[in-house]
């Protein structure tokens, strides 16, 4: 449910916004339509904050340049990760050195498609991040660094038997499946019915895989469905396509 007063969230990454440009905060009454599963992976809080600190900006008359918002949206999130490519669009690697949010963008191969399968059940971000170890072996350290950069590579070359063997990791998804019923048996069947890779979309529990142009879309969240099935669970899939342009203001 989401929260009709001050603690709702798009209203206080709008309030933070005015509080750091020094604008009086506006009586305003707002109406917020919301196509984003909550607690599911799928950044519903990142697009929130986006959302206000984008409102908010435009109320104080644009004081502040898309980087401003980026390393407002960070502190308010805590990590880049979502928010970064909420705001700039398409594909965004994000991190923060000496306090400074640095990004950087990559070209998304526009034939590609996502598919997500939606369990019917939350997943907690807290719970998720609480399965994660405190320390990890080096060699696992090493093979998420080493699929980060083969998995840029496959991407920009387009290089999809490339892309089959680089997004798997060892540093989250092996913690974090056992808490996702039917998600083993998702994965299995999407990779079946063609889907290039698979993985947990954020911290779960939505499955996400990617489908080229020679794959049909609707067979993998189909198959998808029936994986979360065998465990009991209901789901629904969507069928995406990345946004390449980023959060705008539209006008009416």
């Amino acid at each position: 449910m989401l929260a009709t007063d001050e603690t709702n969230l798009v209203w206080r990454a709008a309030s933070h916004l005015w509080r750091q440009v020094g604008h009086p905060e506006p009586k305003l009454s707002l109406t917020m339509h919301n196509a984003i599963p909550l607690s599911r992976g799928l950044g519903s809080s990142s697009a929130a904050i986006v959302a206000g600190l984008l409102l908010a900006n435009r109320v104080a008359g644009e004081p502040c340049r898309l980087s401003d918002l980026v390393a407002m949206a960070t502190d308010i999130e805590g990590h880049p990760d979502n928010v970064a490519p909420a705001l700039l669009g398409g594909l965004v690697v994000a991190g923060i050195a000496d306090q400074r949010v640095l990004t950087a963008g990559f070209p998304w191969p526009a034939e590609l498609q996502v598919v997500v399968a939606v369990p019917d059940f939350e997943l907690a971000t807290q719970l998720a991040r609480q399965a994660l170890p405190s320390q990890v072996p080096h060699v696992d350290a090493v093979f998420n660094t080493s699929r980060v950069a083969l998995l840029l590579a496959a991407l920009r070359a387009q290089d999809y038997d490339l892309l089959r063997h680089v997004v798997d990791d060892r540093l989250h998804q092996p913690y974090r499946i056992p808490l996702i019923p039917g998600a083993a048996e998702a994965r299995e069947g999407a990779v079946e019915a063609g889907a290039l890779a698979t993985a947990i979309s954020g911290a779960g529990p939505t499955l996400l895989a990617l489908v080229g142009p020679q794959q049909d879309p609707e067979a993998v969240g189909e198959a998808m469905q029936t994986g979360f099935a065998k465990a009991g669970v209901g789901s629904r899939y969507l069928m995406l396509r990345p946004d390449l342009q980023g959060a705008c203001v539209q006008s009416c």
